[in-house]
């Protein structure tokens, strides 16, 4: 865990200077807005189910002025997980995304907020945290390769300190025309690691912060197929949780189908 954190923080510090020594475009100074809706067979966090495996409704906006960008992203929360974090949740997030180079990058804060819970706890609010996020990515030919890495610190019973490391790549399959209509299809995977510190709440009791395990490797790959504004997404995903309390059902492996719209 330790490696991870210096390995983090040596990717932050190198993504800065560079993102530092990137030079502005006038041109690139421009206002803009995008947003989509979303209906999932699951909401699926990090490889963990935050419906129990029920379907949702799912859905972001935001808006960019040059490499600066505000947003939310939004999402049901059923099954077992309503009862602790609440009927909803809503993202709240802002940053930066220069480019040094054939790289792409994303400086962000994320701020995650759920609804009121409804079993009479007493502590709703503070289940609500923040984490920062360290984005890269490159093009090769019809290869996108990308790396990602998240930091949360030690936000008490919301979320102990917590770090992972993402990585991803994906395929641009040839496109084709069906009905004057242009179908582009991407096959993408990826696989991570998430892995938390102990604090005053967790670990004290014997229980992780991941399903009761202190870290989690997950991974998934499907087949995204883009047709104008709509796409759809089938993706396989699955875990190593060695949970109790019956919870790793949550990190089960399953398949999860999307389609959506995006705008404008």
């Amino acid at each position: 865990m330790t490696l991870t954190k210096k390995l983090l923080g040596a990717v932050g510090a190198t993504a800065l200077a560079l993102a530092a020594a990137a030079p502005a475009s006038a041109e690139d100074r421009e206002f803009n807005w995008s947003g989509s809706l979303t209906i999932v067979s699951d909401y699926i966090f990090r490889g963990i189910s935050f419906t129990n495996e029920d379907p949702t409704l799912q859905g972001y906006l935001e808006f960019t002025y040059g490499i600066a960008y505000v947003g939310f992203w939004a999402s049901g929360i059923g099954g077992d997980d309503a009862a602790f974090l609440g009927p909803w949740e809503v993202d709240y997030y802002a940053g930066i995304r220069p480019s040094t180079g054939p790289v792409n990058w994303d400086f962000g804060v994320l701020y995650y907020t759920y609804g009121d819970r409804q079993n009479g706890a007493d502590f709703n609010d503070d289940a609500d945290y923040v984490e920062f996020q360290i984005l890269a990515s490159t093009t090769v030919d019809k290869f996108t390769f990308g790396l990602k890495g998240y930091y949360t610190p030690d936000q008490e019973i919301a979320a102990p300190e917590t770090y992972t490391i993402e990585g991803t790549v994906a395929y641009a399959l040839p496109a084709f025309t069906v009905s004057g209509a242009e179908w582009s299809p991407t096959l993408s995977g990826g696989v991570g690691y998430w892995g938390s510190e102990a604090n005053d709440v967790y670990f004290g009791a014997g229980g992780g912060f991941f399903l009761g395990d202190d870290e989690i490797t997950y991974w998934n790959a499907g087949l995204k197929i883009t047709v104008e504004r709509f796409f759809m997404d089938f993706r396989y995903w699955d875990t190593e949780v060695d949970a109790n309390a019956g919870l790793e059902t949550l990190a089960d492996e399953r398949f999860l189908f999307s389609a959506g719209v995006t705008f404008p």
